[in-house]
């Protein structure tokens, strides 16, 4: 529901600006490359995964999408290479990642089972960090609402028949669940996805994916004030060795950019 009531969002916005999807093969190339790594897959993942963990935890380790991305970007991008700080920051990330997952802590306080959930997440997050790379390869032949649009597209062609065969037809909502599906639609997939092929046009693909790191901050939170989940020492231990590499990452990324910006200009 979230994904259709998305890309209808979406495509009207296309139409409503008198820009229409493009017939042209390599543009629903794209589009279904994207609705498939950079949608449906971690859709997919993350939801079952939140069926095992808390979504604190799932949230740290989504923050890892900018680590993946940029081991990815070294080997695919030649202007996005790994140097020290990088290396420094992957370093610390790696290790609060073996303390989460060492502590055994879940968030939940029926046990839950965080190893079944860290495999599926961490699936999510070479899906997203792959789409980033392929999509910036890309970034001078696509307008990022018509990508986006075709993106929950072929999402939505993937993840309907899906829930459809495994769950059956969904029950109605009340007023308040549509209030909350519409939420997510506009708030998680419309607007994130548009921004990020907007930004990603504009700067390297390890800044673009930078902003996974708000994830575990928000994820923790609001998993504590509104589903009573707990902040488990492992979680907290490791959440705060991943925050800091990636801040590690952040703070000698965006000054490389300006010394680059500068050294251009």
């Amino acid at each position: 529901m979230r994904t259709l009531i998305a890309a209808l969002v979406v495509t009207a916005i296309v139409y409503g600006t008198g820009r229409p999807y493009q017939a042209r093969a390599a543009s629903w190339k794209m589009g279904a490359m994207m609705g498939t790594v950079n949608l449906a897959v971690p859709f997919v993942t993350t939801t079952i995964a939140l069926q095992y963990a808390s979504s604190g935890f799932n949230g740290l380790l989504i923050a890892l999408v900018p680590i993946g991305t940029a081991v990815l970007a070294h080997y695919v991008l030649p202007d996005e290479p790994i140097y020290r700080a990088k290396v420094t920051g992957l370093s610390i990330a790696f290790v609060g990642v073996v303390f989460l997952l060492a502590s055994g802590d879940s968030g939940l306080a029926t046990g839950g089972r965080p190893l079944v959930a860290a495999p599926l997440t961490v699936i999510a997050v070479v899906s997203i960090a792959y789409a980033g790379i392929y999509a910036k390869q890309r970034q001078e032949h696509f307008d990022p609402v018509r990508l986006t649009g075709m993106q929950l597209i072929v999402g939505t062609a993937w993840v309907v028949p899906l829930a459809l065969i495994t769950e059956g037809a969904p029950p109605v909502p009340t007023l308040w669940g549509w209030m909350l599906v519409g939420y997510v639609s506009i708030a998680g997939s419309v607007l994130p996805f548009l921004f990020f092929y907007w930004v990603l046009q504009r700067t390297t693909t390890t800044v673009a994916s930078l902003t996974a790191y708000v994830v575990p901050l928000i994820s923790l939170v609001s998993g504590i004030v509104l589903l009573d989940e707990r902040l488990d020492p492992g979680i907290a231990v490791g959440g705060a060795l991943i925050i800091a590499g990636l801040v590690v990452i952040d703070r000698f990324e965006r000054r490389r950019t300006l010394v680059t910006t500068r050294v251009v200009g």
